[in-house]
C-alpha cells in the first residue's frame, strides 16, 4: 500500500490531465489568496513605507552583500529551523508541519505529472515519501491542534472551539488525514468507497488552498519578510527597537 502511487489509482475514473489541472488552479489560488490577503491588510504597502522609513534613518549603508548575508541567516533562523518560537514544543511541532508538508506537496507534484497513470509507474521511494511527509503533518498537527495552541494550554478551552484563525490547521489536517483514508479505502478495491473516499480528500484540499485569504496561510510569506527587515533595521541603525540589555533594564 505505502509503496505504491495512489494518484495513478485515479485513472480508473478520473484522467490524469483533471489532477494535473486541478494542481495548477491551487497554485494559482494560493497566489492569488495571498495577493488579495496582501492587498486586504495592506502588507505590501506597510512593508515599503517601512523599507522606505528605514533607508530615511539609516546610519550605515548596506551593501548587496550585507543584504545577502541578512537573506541567508534569516533563512536559516525563521524558515529552516522556526527560530522564532521560543516554546521547544511548539518549535518541534512546525518543523514537523513545515518540512512533513514539503515533502508531502513534492512527492504529490511528482506524482500526478511524472507518473499519472499505472502504465509509469513511480519508484517506491516516491510514495512512501509521500506518506512519511503526510504522517508528519498530522503528528505535528495533531500535537498542536490538541495540546499547544494557546486558547486550549494557556486559556483552557476545548480544543474542538474553532475560530477563524483555526480554518488553516483545521483544513490542513482534514486534507492530509483524508489523503491517507483515501489511499488506505482505495485498497479495498471498493470503487464507490474510493470515489468517495477521493472526494472528501479534493473538497478539503480546496478549502485549504482556496481559504487564503481568510486563513493563517498566507503568514508564511509574510513572517520570512518581516524578520528580513527586522535584521536590515538593526544592521543599518534605522531600529528603534530597544536591545535586549535596554528591555532587561526597562523591564527592572
Amino acid at each position: 500500500m505505502f509503496t505504491s502511487n495512489p494518484f495513478a489509482e485515479l485513472s480508473v475514473f478520473l484522467p490524469p490531465l483533471v489532477m494535473q489541472v486541478y494542481i495548477v488552479l491551487m497554485i494559482a489560488a494560493v497566489a492569488i489568496g495571498t495577493l488579495i490577503d496582501m492587498l486586504h491588510k495592506g502588507s505590501a504597502r506597510f512593508f515599503m513605507q517601512q523599507r522606505k522609513k528605514s533607508q530615511a534613518a539609516a546610519t550605515k549603508q548596506l551593501s548587496g552583500m550585507d543584504n545577502a548575508s541578512l537573506a541567508v541567516r534569516t533563512f536559516l533562523k525563521e524558515v529552516a529551523t522556526s527560530g522564532e518560537f521560543c516554546n521547544p514544543k511548539r518549535r518541534m511541532s512546525h518543523l514537523l508541519m513545515f518540512y512533513g508538508f514539503l515533502l508531502y506537496l513534492v512527492t504529490t507534484i511528482g506524482m500526478v505529472f511524472a507518473y499519472p497513470a499505472p502504465e509509469t509507474p513511480a519508484p517506491p521511494a516516491w510514495p512512501v515519501l509521500w506518506n512519511i511527509g503526510a504522517l508528519m503533518v498530522l503528528a505535528g498537527g495533531y500535537w498542536f491542534f490538541f495540546f499547544i495552541r494557546v486558547d486550549v494550554a494557556k486559556e483552557g478551552h476545548s480544543p474542538f472551539r474553532l475560530v477563524r484563525a483555526d480554518l488553516f490547521i483545521v483544513s490542513l489536517l482534514a486534507s492530509v488525514t483524508f489523503a491517507l483514508i483515501w489511499e488506505i479505502v482505495q485498497t479495498a478495491g471498493n470503487l464507490r468507497a474510493t470515489q468517495t473516499a477521493f472526494g472528501v480528500y479534493i473538497f478539503c484540499t480546496t478549502v485549504l488552498f482556496v481559504g487564503v485569504p481568510w486563513s493563517k496561510f498566507a503568514h508564511m510569506f509574510y513572517k520570512p519578510a518581516a524578520a528580513f527587515q527586522k535584521r536590515v533595521e538593526e544592521a543599518n541603525g534605522s531600529s528603534n527597537l530597544p536591545r535586549p540589555s535596554d528591555a532587561q533594564y526597562i523591564e527592572r
